[in-house]
């Protein structure tokens, strides 16, 4: 159902092709080991286009040829679906939008900013609409438990981990900050973001530049 849906939301709305992800970034691998820590007070930069298509690739982008990805998945099925709610992004209309790795770019689903809108349902945590941009990490459990039945599940919840991991670190080598939120009503992010029925929201990431200390 999930892989119908997403032809027909191509078909609709088109595709955003994003920036070319940088393969060799100026910090090393323990430089952002050990400045990355979770940030909740962002200050008003907006994110850069290139920027953001930095994240995503290191959440799911695509490095092999045969389709594997920058976080492992059990069995490489790949259940996880990257969301953005996009307030303040250079180059990019607010809105929310769906990451497409295949091709590297972001399908919008719906217009204007969300970020506010999304508070309530992550139980009044408003200090993330400060936030240029949030992203949504989700899955389709399905695509793993059909091959690892009910331990497939935990299979899933590791992918995510390992994808928000990737975030995180992409961000402090960035510049940036972000932190990892799972405190949120499942029913009301999906439907904000027009989650189909089978795509559960697994963790919302807050991702900008961390706000001077006063």
């Amino acid at each position: 159902m999930a892989q119908t849906q997403d032809m027909h939301e191509d078909g609709k709305a088109g595709r955003i092709a994003l920036p070319k992800p940088n393969l060799d970034g100026p910090m090393p691998l323990e430089q952002a080991l050990a400045q990355r820590h979770s940030v909740r007070a962002f200050g008003p930069e907006p994110l850069s286009l290139a920027g953001l298509s930095q994240l995503l690739w290191a959440a799911q982008g695509i490095t092999r040829t045969d389709g594997k990805r920058t976080a492992p998945s059990a069995g490489a099925l790949y259940p996880l679906e990257i969301f953005v709610i996009a307030g303040n992004v250079t180059g990019l209309e607010p809105g929310v939008y769906r990451y497409r790795p295949q091709g590297h770019g972001l399908v919008q689903l719906g217009a204007g900013d969300k970020r506010l809108a999304l508070c309530p349902a992550a139980l009044d945590q408003n200090w993330m609409a400060e936030a240029p941009a949030i992203l949504v990490t989700g899955a389709v459990f399905e695509r793993t438990t059909v091959k690892y039945g009910h331990r497939g599940q935990q299979y899933v919840l590791i992918d995510c981990g390992l994808a928000a991991g990737n975030i995180c670190l992409q961000a402090a080598a960035l510049g940036w900050g972000a932190t990892v939120v799972g405190a949120f009503k499942d029913g009301a992010v999906k439907e904000l973001l027009g989650m189909s029925g089978d795509e559960t929201p697994l963790a919302l990431l807050p991702v900008g530049r961390e706000a001077a200390a006063p």
